[in-house]
């Protein structure tokens, strides 16, 4: 442990991991920036639209890092919570006199908000952010046309948060997708997001993914439930035609896609894969020499992850958690029992140099089922298929990801 505590400052091991049982007993595992090289790269970050500060201006960023002058979870969400602040209690006061600047100031306070308690609320103080950042988005959902719906679906004796945004002035029963949220995502930064596909007569309804957010679980090798329980749902409403129903996942939130285009590929047309999970990451060395202190991730990889299971407090137990995952594992991929494993119609996005989630998982995942399914791999890109400036989040979501659904859907 020595090796390691020598190599790693004290303030970023406070900033990253917040008790002890996060020190990982590795010698290959790689650094974390330090507190001033990730102010350096969340800057760069949202000077060139690189999530997760897209949509943020790199002004408010720097202005809340001025503020920021230790590694302390409360004292990070503070700087952020206080420019956030401003946007939103400027935006309350222009609700009547000038509605559009007052929706803009809602979106830039829902965003700050957003960052204050990235990649997940781990602390009082981020949690506070968290919940400012739904304030805050709820509050720019009033000026959405069509609306947003607010949905509470009853799970387990608790229940499944979810927006759901219909078409307005439709003839009969629209297509809808499931959008699941990421590792850090939310189903607000989906939410958002899905409003372009609106035009096209397509509804949508957003999930955050087990463990994350506002959902009632925790991940595990059976919490897919979530999403049945969630197509259950949709499957109640006159608005919504049940033989048109897609699912789009990104990052961890295509991991459930993916289980999903196979235990559900009855009820689901479409199914969008966004850098899927599926083995290889689950696997334990790739855990501890390559999850560990990724840098292609802005921070805190490792202890972001750990938070959507239970009892999961080190890098070992990380591993075993993550392991049951692996759909070879389950026998839904690749072994011969899922060899011809019936799937659902299905578009893999991936970028072959990601380093989050290996190229090998995609393969693996084209090669097996029952069905042919459609690939963009972008030989330059990283996560998600990620390429600065040339293939940015927007940009695929826009031109590869929608046209895609709208295909499939109508």
């Amino acid at each position: 442990m020595q090796h390691i505590l020598q190599s790693l400052s004290a303030s970023i091991l406070s900033f990253l991991f917040p008790y002890v049982g996060l020190l990982f007993a590795s010698a290959a595992f790689a650094e974390e920036r330090t507190l001033d090289e990730i102010k350096a790269e969340a800057i760069k970050r949202a000077e060139n639209g690189m999530y997760p500060l897209i949509g943020l201006d790199p002004a408010d960023v720097k202005q809340a890092f001025a503020a920021i002058t230790t590694s302390d979870y409360d004292e990070w969400a503070a700087a952020f919570i206080a420019l956030g602040d401003r946007y939103m209690s400027e935006a309350q006061s222009l609700e009547r006199a000038d509605p559009g600047k007052a929706n803009a100031d809602y979106i830039r306070a829902w965003r700050i908000y957003s960052f204050g308690r990235w990649p997940v609320p781990a602390s009082p103080g981020k949690q506070r952010a968290y919940t400012k950042a739904l304030e805050a988005f709820l509050a720019h959902a009033k000026f959405m046309d069509p609306p947003l719906e607010v949905v509470r679906i009853p799970f387990e004796g608790s229940e499944i948060v979810a927006y759901l945004r219909l078409p307005k002035a439709a003839k009969g029963p629209v297509p809808v997708v499931v959008a699941i949220s990421g590792l850090d995502s939310r189903k607000e930064d989906l939410s958002e997001n899905f409003g372009a596909i609106i035009p096209h007569g397509i509804g949508f309804i957003g999930v955050d993914s087990p463990g994350t957010g506002q959902s009632p679980i925790k991940a595990s090798a059976t919490a897919d439930r979530e999403f049945s329980r969630v197509l259950d749902y949709l499957e109640t409403r006159p608005e919504v035609d049940k033989m048109r129903i897609a699912v789009d996942g990104q990052s961890f939130g295509a991991y459930w896609a993916t289980k999903l285009a196979i235990l559900e590929h009855a009820r689901l047309r479409a199914v969008v894969a966004q850098s899927p999970p599926v083995d290889a990451t689950f696997a334990h060395d790739f855990v501890i020499h390559k999850t560990l202190g990724n840098r292609e991730y802005l921070f805190g990889l490792a202890p972001a992850l750990m938070s959507i299971f239970e009892g999961a407090k080190s890098p070992e137990d990380l591993a075993a958690a993550l392991g049951k995952l692996s759909l070879v594992e389950q026998g839904l991929l690749g072994s011969p029992a899922g060899a011809g494993m019936p799937t659902a119609p299905m578009l893999v996005i991936s970028g072959a140099l990601d380093t989050q989630v290996p190229i090998s998982d995609t393969y693996l995942l084209l090669s097996t089922g029952d069905v042919p399914k459609e690939a963009w791999i972008n030989p330059r890109g990283g996560h998600l298929g990620r390429q600065v400036r040339v293939w940015p989040d927007p940009v695929i979501f826009r031109e590869v990801i929608i046209p895609w659904l709208v295909r499939k859907l109508q």
